[in-house]
This record gives structure tokens, sequence and C-alpha cells, in this order.
């Protein structure tokens, strides 16, 4: 018996909705450029996240505040040219919508139009209420995201769980339901306690996705050069590491070089 996800043609927010309604765990990865996002794809992953995390992982800063609305433009370009049915998803960058609806509405359609992805996505709950509603105005789905929320990593000055407290965790709750309420299709929920998540997941009726949220979330996500151990030096413990192609990588590079270096490559089958 095909499942929901198998039998679309394409995926879509609706096919989401229907997944969650039927108890079918949603599927998501990070990809940022043509290759990855084709193997990724290929593969059936369900949403593909074109994540301000490729202002760490693709472009080596600090945090995600400093990519910008081109950059993630020219990201998501890549990455749609590659997928055949995935629901490709791309991060607002910081900056674009924070503060000024007029703003994350024209960022949002140049995403939409420029890149052909199928959705955003932007951190944040009642304080981007304004955003979120001008967004969906213009009939561009909107995925919210709460909890830890990167782009404010200054504001709370270290990436531990949030939500632990009472009040924080009464206002994450109002905030995700707030969000269904806009019209939002789905919420990232990251790095907080698994009971709030299944609080969460089950007072609303969008998809609920997890990253170091806990198994109760509608689906998970993780970032996709953590996840295949590409990266090294990140190491919460949510992440579960399914390759080591770090170590894959330099073994190659080292074979390479040392090839070279003793004239065993090219050989005369590799020569014209």
């Amino acid at each position: 018996m095909s499942t929901v996800s198998q039998s679309a043609k394409r995926i879509t927010v609706h096919t989401l909705k229907k997944m969650k309604a039927q108890g079918e765990k949603i599927s998501m990865l990070t990809a940022y450029d043509y290759s990855m996002a084709k193997l990724v794809d290929e593969a059936g992953i369900e949403v593909i996240l074109v994540g301000d995390s490729a202002s760490n992982v693709m472009a080596g800063h600090e945090t995600t505040l400093p990519i910008t609305l081109d950059q993630m433009i020219y990201h998501a370009q890549s990455v749609v040219r590659a997928v055949k049915k995935s629901l490709v998803v791309v991060d607002l960058p910081f900056g674009t919508y924070q503060g000024n609806s007029r703003k994350g509405l024209e960022a949002a359609i140049r995403i939409m139009k420029e890149s052909g992805a199928h959705a955003v996505k932007l951190e944040g709950g009642e304080q981007v209420a304004e955003s979120i509603s001008r967004i969906l105005s213009a009939g561009i789905p909107v995925m919210g995201h709460l909890g830890l929320i990167p782009q404010s990593i200054y504001k709370f000055g270290t990436y531990t769980v949030r939500a632990k407290g009472d009040t924080e965790a009464n206002q994450l709750l109002a905030d995700a339901k707030l969000l269904e309420d806009l019209g939002c299709f789905g919420i990232v929920l990251e790095k907080i306690p698994n009971l709030l998540t299944k609080e969460v997941t089950e007072s609303v009726q969008i998809p609920v996705i997890g990253i170091g949220a806990g198994k109760h979330a509608d689906g998970q996500v993780l970032v996709i050069h953590d996840m295949l151990g590409i990266t090294q030096e990140f190491n919460p413990r949510f992440l579960r590491r399914y390759a080591s192609l770090s170590e894959t990588i330099t073994d190659a590079v080292k074979g390479y070089i040392n090839d070279v270096k003793s004239k065993d490559f090219p050989s005369e089958d590799e020569q014209y």
C-alpha cells in the first residue's frame, strides 16, 4: 500500500497536511546547490529547505545573519533546477521582514518569482504576524519557525534549549496557534522540550516539523552537511550522523594527491 507521499506526483502544502492527518511522518532536509538537491530529491525527501544555514555551512559565517536576499535567491535557483518532486521552502533572511511587513512581502515575492520555489519560511510569532499576513495575502505559502530562532541569537545569547519555563512555553504555544490562525501551512520547532512539542503538535491542525524537538513532531529536519558528517565541529544531542563524508572526502583527496605526485594518475587508459 502506497503512502501519501509516494502516491503524490509533486509534494505540495496540501500533501503535507494530508500526511499529518493520516499519521505519516514528514522528512525534510536542507540543500543549497543543484547537485545535492538532485540527490536528495531523487532519494524521496518530501521537503527541501533552502535554509539560511547556508550562511554557516556554505559561506563559513558564525551565524545565519550575514546571508543576503540575493544570495538566498541564488541558492534557491540552484535547488529548484534540480527538483522534480520535493516541496522547496526558502528561508527569508535576517533583515528582510522584521519590523517592515512591506519589505517582507517584497522579499518573498522576489524569492518566488526569481527562484521558482514553492514557499517561504520565517522566524517568530506575534512580532512578525503582520509580515506573515501580508505575504499570505499575495498567495505565497508561509512556514513558521518557533523555539530557538537563530536569526535572534544575539538576543538570546546562547543556543541552549528554549521554552523550558512556563512563561516562554505558554507564549510558544500561543504563537503556534496564531501562526495556524494566520494561515501558515506548517511550523518548524527548534530545540524545545519534547513534551512541549507534543502539546503543540496536538493543538494545531498544520504539520509541525522538529529539529532538536523530540519524536512527537509530525516530521523532522536536519542540516544536510551535519547529517552527512561533512561538518564535524557541530555536535548537538539531537544530531544523528548517517555518514562520515568528511573522512571519505579527505581520504579521496589524499589519494588523488598521492597518485598525481607518484605519476600514477593519469594512467595509459586515462589518456587520449
